[in-house]
C-alpha cells in the first residue's frame, strides 16, 4: 500500500509538493503533472472487461485476537506516530525479521490464487486473506491505517490501487491486483500480484505480461552503489517501449519497522531522485502500468485512484533488500530462487 493521495489543485512551483514528500513541487511532481505526455491511446483496444468498476458495498473491519500484535499506529487512530522517516540500512536482526514478515505476506498473497474465479466478491478474498493472516500470527498493515477499513486492497480492471474489497462479484474477463502487507516481528512485508478471472483479453494478458517485466527490470537496476532515479527508469524504458503509461502519482517506499519510511522510488525517470543506494537498504518497487494514459482521477473515498480514460490497469510488487552481492527478494516463499544475487 502506498500512501494515498486525493485530487486536489497543483501546488504553486515554490510550494510544498502535494505527494507528501516534503520536496518543492517544482523539484517533484510538475513535470509528471504537466499536460500532453501520454502513452497511447487505450480506444479501438480489445479489452473485454466488463462495465466499468462501481463502489459496491464494504462490509465493517474484521475483528483481530488480542493476542495479535498491532503496529504503533493502531493506538494512534490509525495515524504515523512521526513524518515520512529517513532511509538507513536495517540491521541483521531487522532483516531477519523482514525476511519472515515478507515469506508470510506471499504465503498470504499466493494463497489467494485458489479462490480467485467469476462470482466470488473481493470481501470475501479480503475475509480469507484476514483469516490466513491471524493463522499466521499477522497483523494485517492497511486495517485501520489512515482509516483504511479492509485487510487487504483489490484493484479490478481500471482502478490502479488502494481498491477496497467490497460485495462486487468478480467477472469473467476481470483483471485484478491485490495487495497484501503483514505486520509481524515489529516489521512490515509488502507484496502485490495480478490475477486473472476467467479468460481474459489478450491486450490485458499483456499488459500484465510487460508489468512484470517492467517490475524485474527495476529491481535489477536497485543495485548498491546505484541511484533511485536508476530504478525508475528501467521500468519506464519497459512500459513505454510497449506504449504502456507510467502512473505517476503512487510511489514505492522504504519499508520495515515503519509501513513507509524513504527512500520514495519513483516508477519513472526523475532526475533529482539521486539518492545513493546502499547495502541494507529496503523498499518496495512496484510500478502501475496502465493500457491508455498515466493520469489518473479519485473515487469520493478518497482512496480509490482509477485511471483517467478508464483503461485497464496492473501492478507487481516486492520488497527487496540491497545486498554487497545483488539484490534479495524478501517477498518470497522460502526456497523461491532469488535471481538477482550473484552465484
Amino acid at each position: 500500500m502506498k500512501e494515498h493521495t486525493t485530487t486536489r489543485r497543483a501546488p504553486g512551483r515554490n510550494e510544498p509538493c502535494w505527494c507528501g514528500s516534503g520536496r518543492k513541487y517544482k523539484k517533484c511532481h510538475a513535470s509528471a503533472d504537466a499536460p500532453g505526455r501520454r502513452a497511447a491511446p487505450a480506444g479501438g483496444l480489445d479489452l473485454r472487461v466488463g462495465d466499468r468498476v462501481r463502489p459496491g458495498r464494504v462490509s465493517p473491519p474484521r475483528p483481530l485476537p488480542a493476542t495479535i500484535v498491532r503496529p504503533p499506529y493502531i493506538a494512534n487512530d490509525g495515524e504515523p506516530l512521526q513524518a515520512r522517516v529517513p532511509a538507513r540500512p536495517r540491521t541483521p536482526d531487522e532483516i531477519a525479521r523482514m525476511r519472515r514478515a515478507g515469506r508470510a505476506a506471499r504465503e498470504v498473497l499466493v494463497g489467494l490464487g485458489d479462490h480467485v474465479r467469476p462470482g466470488i466478491t473481493t470481501d470475501e478474498l479480503d475475509r480469507i486473506a484476514h483469516e490466513h493472516a491471524i493463522r499466521l500470527g499477522a497483523y494485517p498493515s492497511p486495517l485501520g491505517y489512515h482509516g483504511y477499513p479492509k485487510s487487504i486492497c483489490t484493484s479490478v480492471n481500471e482502478i490502479i490501487c488502494h481498491g477496497i474489497p467490497d460485495d462486487r462479484p468478480l467477472a469473467d474477463g476481470d483483471i485484478m491486483n491485490v495487495d497484501v502487507t503483514l505486520y509481524l516481528d515489529g516489521v512490515h512485508g509488502d507484496t502485490s500480484m495480478m490475477f486473472c478471472v476467467g479468460e481474459v483479453s489478450p491486450d490485458c494478458r499483456r499488459l500484465i505480461a510487460v508489468t512484470e517485466r517492467a517490475l524485474l527490470a527495476g529491481i535489477g537496476a536497485a543495485r548498491a552503489g546505484n541511484q533511485v532515479r536508476d530504478i525508475g527508469k528501467a521500468i519506464q524504458q519497459v512500459a513505454e517501449a510497449d506504449g504502456l503509461g507510467v502512473v505517476r502519482a503512487f510511489v514505492g517506499h522504504g519499508v520495515g519497522p515503519e509501513f513507509h519510511s524513504e527512500p520514495t522510488v519513483y516508477h519513472y525517470y526523475e532526475p533529482d531522485a539521486r539518492a545513493r543506494l546502499e547495502p541494507g537498504m529496503t523498499f518496495t518497487v512496484e510500478p502501475m502500468l496502465n493500457l491508455g494514459t498515466w493520469r489518473h482521477t479519485m473515487w469520493d473515498d478518497n482512496w480509490t485512484a482509477v485511471t483517467a480514460d478508464l483503461a485497464p490497469s496492473a501492478q507487481f510488487e516486492h520488497t527487496i533488500l540491497v545486498r554487497e552481492d545483488g539484490v534479495e527478494l524478501l517477498t518470497v516463499v522460502e526456497g523461491a530462487e532469488q535471481p538477482f544475487l550473484a552465484g
